[in-house]
């Protein structure tokens, strides 16, 4: 052990870690937020990420005499990592390459070279579960290589461009970077870059903070900042704008923009250039996040105070999310005009299991008209106008048509990403001067099927062509229909995988409700799109059928 944070730095001095038994080679599973493939994929530090490339150059590349260059994972500001295979204790590892343009002044160079030692020490040095673990650095070429542990899943960062955290889920990251933030503070080290593309989940629940590049170490002697702010300035803490010396604080401010961005989708500071950033930052109150309620918004709303001495410290913080990231407690049944519905053992007794089951069957089937309760987090919102009581999730945005729209049929209920919407339209009989509507469910369905083979249905910019499920159902013992759509946006720049399930009835009187959800096709929102749209579609109710 030398004085380096417990790491080597000769080019021939060994590794200073013990060995680990060889890690399995088989995908990993447990991991919700995998890659929407077959099998979870690695990741590792920063960053942006990319698709491994085995033909890039350097792949096969043996560095320090033990790790074998496999491909290129991804690259940020100061590096790029690579997948690579510890041929000493066979198991695979993640590898951090010095990213610095040859045309730098050699003391830019230098300066560039001893922050990402200084990233080593700052996480070796660390021992918490949610702080990235550094196994090596080896000094090729007087260019240090970082080798770390190869997480299995993907940035928060990544996650987040397909929708936003529920509730819980947020906190329980939260507290998880809270954490690592803790044993950091302890350990005199500030992050100074926490944001959601410097925290990946991993396996098993698995929350790591990653990315100690710009870290800074208590003690020790500040280096040259080449270029202007270090860190992403809409996560930056308005005392480190101002250029004052940060504390703690300044970590949980960031921590506070981190947890709104992954309740509200996007930071509440971003601005389209640096400069309108940082004013943001120094002057720009947020309003309060809309889908956080509860705990996680008062810890928001704290941790995003300008003031760091007004901000919550680390204790209150998690007292907070902790509280937020709670299951909830089972509802407790009522009954009109009384309190609890309580069941007495005498009771039980008396009147026999199978009477007391009855009685309470039939109070709920009572109290709750749909088939089933809904999940946590749902609502029942009644839509007058349209003569539908609709199922949707509690936190969802609605919108309705405006006063000079022709079509005033509509509602529509988004989650915050706008990944997720419930679309329902009602055509009117009384309004069908143009005998658009069909005979019944099937023949609307199966016309607009047509249209989807075309490409013209629903104006949604979808190629020719897109795979559909067609299906006839029922609803309340009449005749429904259901179709699945699946498409890919039409966007060369950035085609995205859609999917659509619609619900067809057409009621009594001939008016056509047609229930539309749309969502992501691929990746860790798909499954959720499609839950929301079996329970939309399941707790439908038409007031007068």
């Amino acid at each position: 052990m030398n004085d380096n944070g417990g790491l080597s730095y000769g080019p021939d001095e060994p590794t200073s870690f013990g060995l680990q038994p060889p890690q399995p080679r088989e995908p990993y599973p447990g991991n919700p937020y995998a890659r929407p493939q077959s099998a979870p994929q690695p990741h590792a530090a920063p960053t942006q990420t990319v698709a491994e490339a085995p033909g890039d150059p350097g792949t096969g590349r043996l560095i320090a005499g033990r790790y074998r260059l496999l491909a290129r994972l991804g690259h940020g500001g100061m590096g790029t990592v690579w997948r690579a295979k510890d041929e000493t204790v066979d198991r695979e590892v993640a590898v951090k390459e010095p990213r610095v343009p040859d045309h730098l002044p050699e003391r830019e160079q230098a300066n560039a070279f001893e922050r990402m030692r200084r990233e080593a020490r700052a996480a070796a040095r660390l021992d918490h579960p949610a702080v990235v673990n550094v196994h090596d650095v080896a000094v090729v070429d007087g260019r240090p290589w970082i080798v770390m542990e190869l997480v299995q899943g993907r940035s928060l960062g990544e996650v987040l461009q397909e929708g936003t955290l529920g509730v819980r889920e947020a906190a329980r990251i939260g507290l998880e970077v809270l954490g690592a933030l803790e044993a950091a503070h302890a350990a005199g080290v500030l992050h100074r870059d926490v944001k959601p593309d410097n925290v990946l989940l991993g396996r098993h629940d698995r929350v790591v903070l990653t990315d100690f590049g710009i870290a800074q170490i208590e003690g020790e002697t500040k280096l040259t900042d080449t270029g202007g702010f270090v860190g992403s300035p809409e996560y930056i803490a308005p005392e480190r704008v101002l250029g004052r010396r940060p504390g703690p604080a300044a970590d949980l401010w960031s921590l506070g923009v981190l947890l709104y961005a992954a309740t509200e989708g996007v930071s509440p500071f971003r601005r389209t250039n640096t400069p309108a950033t940082l004013q943001s930052v120094l002057h720009f109150t947020p309003a309060p996040p809309a889908a956080a309620r509860g705990p996680l918004a008062d810890a928001i709303g704290g941790l995003l105070e300008k003031d760091p001495a007004r901000r919550p410290d680390a204790a209150a913080v998690r007292r907070l999310l902790q509280e937020a990231a709670r299951p909830p407690q089972p509802a407790r049944i009522t009954v009109p005009g009384g309190g609890g519905l309580r069941l007495g053992r005498k009771l039980l007794v008396g009147l026999g299991a199978g009477v007391v089951a009855a009685a309470v069957g039939v109070y709920l089937a009572v109290a709750d008209p749909f088939a089933g309760p809904l999940p946590d987090g749902w609502t029942q919102r009644p839509e007058k106008a349209l003569g539908v009581t609709l199922a949707v999730p509690a936190d969802y945005q609605v919108s309705r048509p405006r006063k000079e729209d022709t079509d005033r049929n509509r509602v529509t209920y988004t989650d915050w990403s706008g990944g997720i919407r419930i679309d329902l339209h009602l055509a009117k009989k009384s309004e069908d001067s143009a005998h658009g509507i069909k005979d019944s469910s099937a023949a609307e369905m199966y016309a607009d099927n047509d249209a989807f083979k075309d490409g013209g249905a629903y104006q949604l910019d979808m190629p020719k062509g897109p795979r559909t499920d067609p299906e006839q159902t029922t609803y309340r013992g009449r005749q429904a229909a259901e179709n699945t759509v699946v498409y890919t946006t039409d966007d060369s720049q950035d085609p995205r995988p859609r999917e659509l399930k619609i619900f067809y009835y057409k009621d009594s009187a001939g008016n056509m409700y047609k229930l539309t959800i749309g969502y992501p096709g691929k990746g860790d929102f798909t499954d959720r799109g499609r839950e929301v749209a079996r329970t939309a579609i399941a707790n439908l109710d038409v007031h007068k059928p």
